[in-house]
């Protein structure tokens, strides 16, 4: 009787499980598993958009990725554009947040007049706002060329030049990412407990980067973490700024390169591969970001 009844227990138990997880469940299987699923298995393929056959071709998507020179340069302009964007808007974020952070004990209007000014260009798209870049940096009407020449310097073609223009979509990008970081670190350093810092000076850490190193970076752990892997890896996925204000050109990375094989040549195999390459980037950097990160994570 006894076990029949812990029977019933666990069935009832098991059911309850099932009916929380499974609509979640379900809704990864089949929009998230199924179509990495599908899409890996189009990139060993020619499918092409609108046609009833295809062919297998194995490993000749990958080799014609990381063979012609144009794509090769598609995938070192993504790893330049990544390198620049990740560290900087990190480090830039956690600056201005500490410095927001300070300013609220003083001047509290004039903090969130901060905080909404670097949040602005998070709410701003983009695409809207590609005109105001392009009038900023024209090379002829640009005030930042005005600028550059009324001190004596050369004016440059800051979209079109091959040497300046990833550099030049990397500040717009580390440009649109720092309030974002900015929010997420602020909220981090508003939680940290004032004790900690009381306790540390007791200790002999009164000054700011003594402060720093002992209190104020080991409780950011986890806000640096989800900083480092969800709004630093959209750096790979960099294709707006590219496709309004470059069209492709000297910045053609690998996004605009999926986008022009899928959308523009209609070849969804080639697409599939550049897509499956771009996932194993990912996972390679999350996979990085959590052995580097996370060892110095402390949660409390």
């Amino acid at each position: 009787m006894v076990g029949s009844s812990r029977l019933s227990i666990e069935r009832r138990e098991g059911l309850t499980t099932l009916w929380l997880t499974g609509p979640a469940t379900l809704v990864l299987l089949l929009f998230i598993f199924v179509p990495v699923a599908i899409v890996t298995l189009l990139s060993f393929t020619d499918y092409q958009f609108g046609t009833s056959t295809f062919n297998w071709i194995g490993l000749e998507n990958y080799a014609d990725l990381f063979g012609p020179r144009i794509r090769r340069r598609a995938m070192v302009n993504m790893l330049i554009y990544v390198v620049i964007v990740i560290p900087f808007s990190v480090g830039f974020g956690l600056l201005v947040a500490m410095g927001v952070h300070r300013m609220m004990s003083w001047a509290p209007g004039l903090a969130n007049a901060l905080r909404t000014i670097y949040f602005l260009p998070v709410t701003a798209t983009l695409v809207a706002m590609a005109g105001a870049w392009q009038m900023v940096l024209h090379p002829s009407l640009g005030i930042v060329n005005h600028m550059i020449a009324g001190l004596g310097g050369t004016p440059q073609n800051w979209l079109s030049d091959r040497g300046l223009v990833l550099y030049t979509l990397a500040m717009i990008g580390i440009w649109q990412t720092v309030g974002y970081n900015m929010v997420l670190f602020l909220a981090g350093l508003v939680s940290i407990p004032s004790d900690l810092y009381e306790a540390a000076e007791v200790d002999g850490a009164g000054g700011g980067w003594s402060r720093f190193w002992t209190v104020t970076w080991p409780m950011l752990g986890p806000t640096t973490l989800f900083v480092m892997v969800v709004p630093a890896s959209n750096a790979f996925w960099v294709f707006k700024t590219v496709a309004t204000l470059t069209k492709g050109g000297p910045a053609y990375t690998l996004v605009y390169a999926l986008y022009r094989e899928g959308f523009v040549y209609f070849k969804a195999g080639y697409a599939s591969a550049i897509t499956v390459v771009l996932f194993a980037f990912l996972l390679i950097l999350t996979f990085l970001q959590f052995r580097i990160v996370e060892q110095k994570v402390h949660y409390r």
